[in-house]
């Protein structure tokens, strides 16, 4: 049986709601915004190395995150004690914050009765033994597949999370939040040379879909080409170069180099490189991206976000014309628009602020074959691994995981070594051609900002991209 909010909060601890809201009413009065952010949360993650379980470990967390705002200013309080004691004492620090003088915090956070995804729990939905039982399978499975199978890692990973935001004028918003991810990471060798190849899939849904022999092994079988693509890899070029990114996951690289940028904090400081420029021309035609937070079972959706608001469809750039940022309650108020649903935090422990969700770009009229035609020299780059930003810049360094040599408008041999350098905004600009195959990742991203680690999703079809930086390796 999956517990609601009211059982965590207040059937298990002794609080009561109603006298919560009171006392919220009465200690932010004097404030602009805020609200009492309670959350209880379990995970567990099983990690299966070479026909063995390396580690299994669970956790619950618990704890409040008391907010008052007053202008830009904001006073925090947290802890993990789920007590009334606790909760004064964090109230007690709100005070230098509340001396200033309020000027109102707009309206409350508009209701909803959407549900994007299960309320149940995923860890208790399927027993220890199963989940060990799957890993051990996709070991059997990955060894099975060939002799030059080196190693198989497998790992499962699952979370629920409970939360209960209140707000001083007497709202209250609960969500439940499962999310669940898979991975399998293979090591091919031939000779004295080893390469990697890896897959994942994930979303905030039960274990079941991945449960199936079908789903799982698909998962094993990705990995593995992946690794003998590697295995026959030759030293990347350098230099500037046509670059055409695969559909799918290469959208990280949209996410790092151009969704930060476009977050409503960065815009009223003015840090970013799009603080100035709504309504203007920022990409080339045919260029549009959204945020969305409201698809069903995705691993950056929310029904709510963390202050309460529901998650939107936000249209960030419109056939290369910039509509609108990223915004939570505070960004929103001090820079007059309305929030839309991006406010998110990592825990009860941190305040929330503008984060993304599922960020993608919308498919075009061309087709994956006609892009890969019209490059004479280039480099088509499937996957992407890890990478550095300068968020506000919108500067990038990305390594690919699987690329190819594109020669005469055909895909060559894969390349190993090749790293994207540019410049997220300018990169907008130099799209050529965008493809009729959108694709979403398979639910494995996490996003980082400020400390701050959030589930979040990336998608786009086939790009062509003029003119960007390759490092390479050749000699």
């Amino acid at each position: 049986m999956t517990l609601t909010p009211h059982d965590l909060f207040y059937t298990q601890t002794g609080l009561d709601r109603d006298s919560l809201t009171g006392f919220l009413r009465d200690t932010l009065a004097r404030s602009d915004d805020g609200e009492l952010y309670l959350e209880y949360g379990q995970s567990e993650a099983f990690a299966f190395d070479d026909g063995r379980l390396k580690s299994a470990s669970y956790d619950t967390v618990q704890g409040f995150g008391l907010r008052a705002v007053q202008g830009e200013a904001v006073a925090f309080g947290q802890a993990s004690e789920l007590s009334m004691d606790a909760i004064r004492r964090a109230a007690a620090a709100l005070g230098p914050v509340q001396a200033l003088h309020p000027k109102g915090g707009g309206a409350p956070p508009a209701r909803t009765n959407a549900r994007l995804y299960t309320s149940d729990n995923p860890l208790t939905a399927v027993p220890f033994e199963e989940k060990v039982r799957l890993l051990e399978e996709i070991e059997t499975y990955a060894r099975g597949l060939d002799p030059r199978v080196r190693q198989v890692s497998a790992s499962l990973a699952g979370s629920w999370r409970a939360i209960e935001i209140l707000r001083a004028d007497g709202g209250v918003h609960s969500d439940m939040r499962p999310l669940v991810r898979l991975n399998v990471s293979l090591v091919a060798g031939d000779g004295e040379r080893q390469e990697t190849g890896s897959h994942g899939v994930g979303g905030r849904e039960l274990y079941g879909r991945f449960l199936a022999p079908d789903a799982w092994k698909a998962q094993v079988d990705e990995a593995w080409r992946q690794a003998l693509v590697n295995l026959e890899s030759v030293p990347a070029p350098a230099g500037e170069m046509t670059v055409v990114l695969g559909p799918g996951w290469p959208g990280i690289l949209l996410h790092e180099a151009i969704g930060h940028g476009l977050e409503g904090d960065f815009n009223r400081k003015k840090q970013s490189a799009f603080w100035n420029l709504l309504g203007q021309r920022v990409a080339a035609p045919g260029v549009t991206v959204i945020d969305d937070g409201t698809l069903p079972d995705r691993r950056g959706s929310l029904t709510i976000d963390d202050e309460g608001t529901p998650t939107s469809r936000t249209v960030l750039i419109e056939d290369g014309f910039l509509r609108g940022y990223l915004q939570d309650r505070l960004n929103a108020r001090l820079m007059g628009v309305a929030p839309t649903g991006n406010g998110r935090r990592e825990s009860f422990a941190h305040a929330p602020m503008p984060r993304m969700t599922n960020t993608y770009m919308l498919a075009g009229p061309h087709d994956p074959g006609e892009i890969i035609a019209s490059v004479r020299k280039g480099l088509y780059a499937v996957s992407f691994g890890g990478g550095q930003v300068d968020i506000v810049s919108g500067k990038f360094v990305f390594s690919c995981t699987e690329a190819y040599l594109i020669e005469n408008g055909r895909i060559g041999p894969p390349v190993k070594g090749a790293t994207l350098i540019g410049n997220g905004p300018d990169v907008l600009t130099k799209v050529e051609m965008v493809g009729n195959d959108l694709a979403l990742d398979p639910g494995i991203g996490t996003c980082g900002k400020a400390g701050q680690g959030v589930p979040v999703g990336v998608g786009q079809p086939t790009l062509k991209i003029g003119g960007l930086t390759v490092g390479g390796t050749a000699a």
